[in-house]
């Protein structure tokens, strides 16, 4: 007797009947450790969209870099070859110019302002400006407030870090305002970093307190300076190629886990802000808690020229006056 051979409609009614659903399994990753702040918020953005699609999508992570470096990732979603990616913002204005105001050093006066920036109505205008440029911001995540390290000295006020050379990211506004510190901006891609630092290929680099200790500085740095010079928004971006296939439904559930995902990287950061400093000087760090805000803030003033002739001092003005 001859086999009958079910056809592809049948086979969909099959599974439909028998409550077996189709799954979407999608690429996700970012700079730093599963355990990192990046890692918190991606695995909650995980756990949310399995939860509220009711298994029809989840994620495959992929920390430490393993698709690249953040700009070679956020490139892979933009044409769709990466579903998702959790990057700082560094990179991500080599794609969209405007939002590269958020790098502005001394932007921000701490974490409450720069987190009432990106969540109202500035934030959600740079997410417009993502989406014309093929990049879904499903939330403002966070990278946190950047301080130095470096092999070399102490850093207590800005004319300390001249003749530093320091690895930056591939970001013009960093590279510009570090100049005004005397600094010798050397952009890396992160994935290279530790090596280098490991080298003496350069003399520091600067990130946040929780980049800091999930990458391990301490083993290769022995200086670190809480200059807080600038705050790190992060991104949590979905591919159109993804978003674009979603129902209305599922749509809100990547929302909605975004929001979340938002809320758990933050607490992390918070975390890591209180207790890494003193885990920190425990694996040997020296560390210096008050630095001479004032001499940075007036070395980069000069900065701020060319950042409003860029921006608009407009624009600028608009997220200094976020209360």
């Amino acid at each position: 007797m001859m086999k009958q051979l079910l056809t592809p409609v049948a086979l969909a009614a099959l599974f439909a009947a028998s409550g077996v659903q189709a799954q979407t399994v999608l690429k996700i990753g970012y700079a730093t450790a599963v355990t990192s702040h990046y890692g918190v918020g991606s695995t909650t953005f995980c756990d949310e969209i399995e939860k509220g699609t009711q298994g029809r999508y989840k994620c495959q992570q992929f920390p430490n870099s393993a698709l690249g470096g953040e700009r070679e990732q956020i490139e892979a979603v933009q044409l769709g070859t990466q579903d998702l990616v959790n990057t700082s913002t560094g990179p991500l204005g080599n794609f969209v110019p405007e939002v590269k105001i958020v790098d502005i050093p001394f932007l921000f006066r701490d974490y409450d302002h720069a987190r009432k920036v990106m969540d109202g109505p500035i934030g959600q205008d740079l997410s417009k400006k993502m989406e014309a440029k093929g990049l879904v911001n499903l939330a403002w995540t966070e990278n946190g407030f950047r301080h130095m390290t470096n092999s070399k000295r102490a850093i207590n006020q800005a004319s300390d870090a001249s003749g530093l050379k320091m690895r930056t990211m591939e970001n013009k506004v960093h590279m510009d305002g570090y100049k005004t510190f005397g600094i010798l901006p050397t952009p890396m891609p992160f994935p290279e970093l530790f090596t280098a630092l490991q080298q003496g290929t350069v003399d520091g680099q600067e990130n946040p307190i929780p980049v800091i200790l999930s990458s391990k500085f301490s083993q290769v740095q022995k200086h670190l300076s809480l200059t807080g010079h600038v705050y790190s928004p992060a991104a949590l971006i979905l591919s159109p190629a993804v978003w674009n296939k979603l129902s209305a439904a599922d749509k809100q559930v990547f929302l909605e886990a975004g929001k979340k995902a938002a809320a758990a990287q933050r607490k992390k950061v918070n975390d890591d802000e209180a207790n890494g400093i003193a885990q920190l000087e425990k694996d040997g760090m020296q560390v210096v808690k008050q630095v001479n805000g004032e001499s940075f803030r007036k070395a980069v003033a000069p900065a701020y020229q060319q950042y409003a002739k860029e921006f608009g001092a407009d624009k600028i003005a608009a997220i200094q006056a976020v209360k």
